[in-house]
């Protein structure tokens, strides 16, 4: 980031401390208050009127939700954009939802009302959610299973940037690939959020190497964190077997397919390839559909016979459908724990690119590393 950038950055983060402070500490004091806030029955929320470019987002003024039973209400101090996000603006995932709506799916907050039958949460309350959409805006509301505290050390934007990417590195390398010491993993786009929390989390098991590859201008921010990086345009699988003959154990695969057949060709005996995104879909303003479905066409076709002689694995993950599609919440929150047990033992931190404003809206792009908007 650059040096403007970065104070920038710092300014709008002490000013969401400040303010998060604050509003919990109003909160806490016996909720007249924060009561306060939840009179207004507008809110500030980015728009996105049709498919297509950063032209069809906008700010806008939305009825303000409140909490239904079992749900929290949340004042948002931070929300995160992942590739998903930029997918759905486009169009470009199943059965995609009707236009006008909020996108995003992460963010955190301040509590600012309890619905029916929630416990173990008070108004005032530091918290970070997932949200099936509507995390772009200055309330949401979304179900208590979603909703985790934020641990005293970690700020709002950290919190934001946290739940996708580590939820996602996390249950990729052990609960799907049962990552253990000695192993390897290759990383695809290792400079992105689930990248760099993929190198994070194995440098919290003994000798595990790390492939990654990432375009060639991000090689200098990530350089340290993964133990061989490489172009992502490159031949990097000579290069790859070149230092280890055997291949790797693990390949975590967010390219959509497209590099099918070179993971596969990487893999041990045992190995697990893992496919969990379509980051290579989304990278141009007004991408089209036909594009993306003409990549999906030109991916190479997997012979289960061949897995079978080779005793390889092929695996996908999707974290959001987990969630809200095959209602494994208990399962995410034991992840959840696990990982803020992490966090405090400083072995992980969420990484922040760059910081901006809900105005800023029409800047949105794909960051080098992660991409993280204030809404304040």
């Amino acid at each position: 980031m650059a040096k403007e950038g970065a104070e920038k950055a710092d300014e709008t983060e002490q000013m969401i401390e400040k303010e998060g402070g604050k509003e919990a500490a109003e909160g806490s004091g016996g909720g007249s208050s924060s009561l306060r806030a939840g009179d207004t029955k507008e809110m500030r929320a980015v728009l996105l009127s049709g498919f297509g470019g950063l032209n069809k987002l906008r700010v806008s003024k939305k009825v303000m939700p409140e909490p239904q039973e079992g749900e929290l209400k949340i004042r948002v101090k931070a929300c995160g954009l992942n590739f998903i996000d930029l997918m759905v603006r486009q169009g470009n995932i199943d059965n995609p939802p009707k236009t006008p709506l909020v996108p995003g799916f992460e963010c955190s907050g301040i509590i600012e009302a309890l619905g029916d039958s929630v416990a173990g949460f008070e108004i005032g309350d530091r918290v970070m959610a997932f949200v099936n959409y509507n995390a772009w805006a200055e309330v949401v509301c979304t179900p208590v299973e979603f909703v985790y505290k934020i641990p005293d050390d970690m700020s709002f934007s950290e919190a934001a940037a946290f739940p996708m990417n580590f939820v996602t590195a996390y249950m990729m390398l052990f609960e799907v690939a049962n990552l253990r010491e000695g192993m390897s993993v290759l990383v695809h786009s290792a400079g992105g959020g689930v990248g760099q929390a993929v190198a994070q989390l194995c440098s919290t098991i003994p000798s595990v190497t790390v492939f990654g590859t990432a375009s060639s201008f991000k090689h200098e921010a990530i350089k340290d964190s993964v133990t061989h990086l490489f172009d992502r345009n490159a031949d990097y699988v000579q290069e790859v077997k070149r230092i280890s003959a055997e291949g790797v154990d693990i390949v975590l695969d967010c390219l959509c397919g497209e590099n099918t057949g070179k993971g596969l060709s990487l893999l041990k005996p045992l190995g697990t390839y893992i496919l969990y995104g379509s980051s290579n879909m989304v990278t141009g303003e007004t991408k089209s559909f036909f594009s993306f479905a003409k990549s999906w066409w030109q991916v190479e076709k997997v012979n289960p016979i061949k897995l079978y002689e080779e005793n390889k694995v092929i695996a996908g993950f999707s974290l959001l459908n987990l969630l809200f599609k095959q209602g494994r919440s208990g399962l995410i929150k034991g992840i959840m724990d696990k990982l803020i047990t992490l966090y405090n033992e400083k072995k992980i931190k969420p990484l922040v690119d760059s910081l901006w404003a809900l105005e800023e809206v029409g800047k949105w792009l794909p960051p080098p590393l992660l991409f993280l908007k204030f809404i304040k």
